[in-house]
This record gives C-alpha cells, structure tokens and sequence, in this order.
C-alpha cells in the first residue's frame, strides 16, 4: 500500500514538473536523463537479461535517427511513421549482426560489437546518400503533435520521452514475467545448462537482440526531432555505445529501475561538465565515469540495484 502511494506521488510529480520547472536547461536536461534511461532499458534487454554485453548501441539508435530523416526529407514521411520504420530497420540488422556475432562468446563478442559500431560510423561519414560527414539537417515546421516539432517550450518533448521511457519499462516487465525473459535469465546464467533444457540459444538471443535495437532506434528518432539534425558524430560514435552500456552497469545489470537510477547519476555529470566547465572541464564526464565504474565494480559488482534485488526476501539474482 505504501509503495503504491509512493509511486502515486512519484508519477503526480512527473506529470507536474513542466508547471513548476521553469529554467529551459532543467526541463532539457530531464528530456535528455529519460532519453539515455530508454536507452538503457534497451540495452538491458541484451546485456542484462539475456548477459550478452554489447559496445554497439549506437549503430541502432543511428538507424532509427537516419531511417526517420531520410523518409522525411526524400519521401515526406511523417516522422511518426518514420518511427516504427526505424524501429524495423535497425531490428533487421541487428539479427544480422546478430547471426555471425552470437558465435563469440565473452570479451570477444564485446569487442565485435565495438568494431561494427565504429565501421558503421565511417561507413556513414563517406556515404553521400546519407549525407556522409555534413549531415542531414530537418526543416523547421510549424510546432505541432503531428510535425513532431515544438519550439516554443520543451514540456511536449518532456511529456514524449516519459511516454517512450514508459513504454520501454513496459516492455522490459513483460519480458521479466514472461518465457522469454526466463530463457534469457536462463543462457546468462548457463548456456549449457539452458541448451540441456531443449532451449534454442540462437533463437532467443536473435529475439533479444532485435528487441532491443528497436527500442533503442525508437530513441534515436526521437533525438532527431529533438535537435533536428543528425550526423555521424552525434549519432554512431563509439562513445554513445559506451555510455548506453555504462547506464545500466551503474544502476543495476538486469534490474528494471536499474537503467533508470544511472542515467540519473551519470548524464548530470556529463551535462553539468559540458556547460559548467565549458572547454575546460573537457572529458571530466569521463573521468568520473571511470572513477564510478571502479568503485562499483569493486564495491557493487552488480550496480547499485543489482544487490538490493538480489536481497529481498525470496529475491533472486536478476
């Protein structure tokens, strides 16, 4: 009863934050915390629930920012239907990656994931079509629900990303409560001992896989609406992959408020550095990333959720 009161007030305060939050770097920087928090839900379908640890994120959520744009500008799609397209495309070629990739096992997965993540990025640096190093830039349209575009305050896109983090979480519970989150707890745990329980690895890893690059494509075309313009830079840099995977790692690998709990810590850090320290707190995020990873893996190795879930009573490793 009292957790339920709580999280009653909890959601009560969400929904009331743009009324009493005035100063337009608070609202923006709660946008961005719900956008890398989907991110590391998304993440967490892969790497925390199904333990395959990937350093390549950034490829879907470039797919889902390029798809979207490249519909609008060459095809006038909405972006709202540009959406689901990017969804779709990065879903497919994350089982295609998925398919020679799940044949490595530990690091050298990781460090497949990394290798495909920078190769995307120079593929699209020179890619004319995409618009290669210069980037795509969208029209600014009149702000709408429709257009997908707002300019006079940022509470809609504040609204939107509770949406999308919320669907993530959703997405994320069922898949806790249902077969498929328990075969994939089940090949984290032992591969072997899953496949002696007829369950088909491959299979289920491809469905996670897609699963969560679609999730994770659904962020980056909401990032291209949010700054209207993407590049390689901005949305395939290996460093995105990094802090995507680092989110969950911090709050809680395999844990649903895990992803939530990080990008509350970490993307403050990086975004009061960048604005705060200007030029010269340059890569200070970084640095404390580090120091905070060490103390966690030394201190939490499984996040600062991963514990306390494993606590409870009755609680089990997740």
């Amino acid at each position: 009863m009292v957790a339920r009161a709580a999280l009653a007030v909890g959601l009560l305060a969400l929904l009331t934050i743009p009324a009493w939050v005035t100063d337009p770097f608070a609202l923006r920087l709660l946008v961005v915390i719900a956008m890398y928090a989907t991110l590391g839900v998304a993440w967490n379908v892969l790497g925390g629930y199904a333990g395959q640890v990937s350093i390549g994120h950034s490829i879907f959520f470039g797919l889902g920012a390029y798809t979207s744009t490249l519909l609008f500008l060459h095809a006038g799609v909405s972006p709202w239907l540009g959406l689901p397209a990017g969804m779709a495309v990065a879903a497919v070629v994350a089982v295609l990656i998925g398919f020679p990739c799940f044949l490595l096992k530990g690091h050298y997965f990781v460090i497949a994931t990394a290798v495909l993540a920078e190769s995307f990025a120079v593929v699209f640096s020179v890619w004319e079509a995409v618009g290669s190093a210069l980037g795509l830039q969208l029209p600014i349209l009149d702000s709408s629900l429709a257009n997908f575009q707002f300019h006079d305050s940022k509470a809609p896109y504040y609204y939107l990303s509770l949406a999308m983090l919320a669907l993530a979480l959703g997405a994320a519970r069922a898949i806790e409560r249902s077969k498929l989150g328990y075969c994939l707890k089940a090949i984290r745990e032992d591969e072997a001992a899953a496949m002696s329980l007829a369950i088909n690895i491959r299979r289920y890893k491809l469905v996670a896989i897609a699963i969560s690059a679609g999730l994770a494509a659904m962020v980056g075309t909401f990032y291209a609406q949010f700054v209207l313009f993407v590049d390689p830079p901005s949305v395939l840099p290996l460093s995105l992959s990094v802090l995507i995977a680092l989110i969950p790692i911090l709050g809680g690998i395999g844990t649903l408020w895990g992803p939530v709990l990080g990008a509350a810590i970490l993307i403050p850090i990086a975004e009061f550095s960048r604005v705060y320290l200007s030029g010269s707190g340059r890569n200070v995020d970084l640095i404390v990333y580090g120091c905070l990873i060490m103390l966690i893996s030394a201190w939490r190795p499984m996040g600062l959720l991963g514990h306390a879930r494993r606590d409870e009573p009755g609680g089990q490793r997740v």
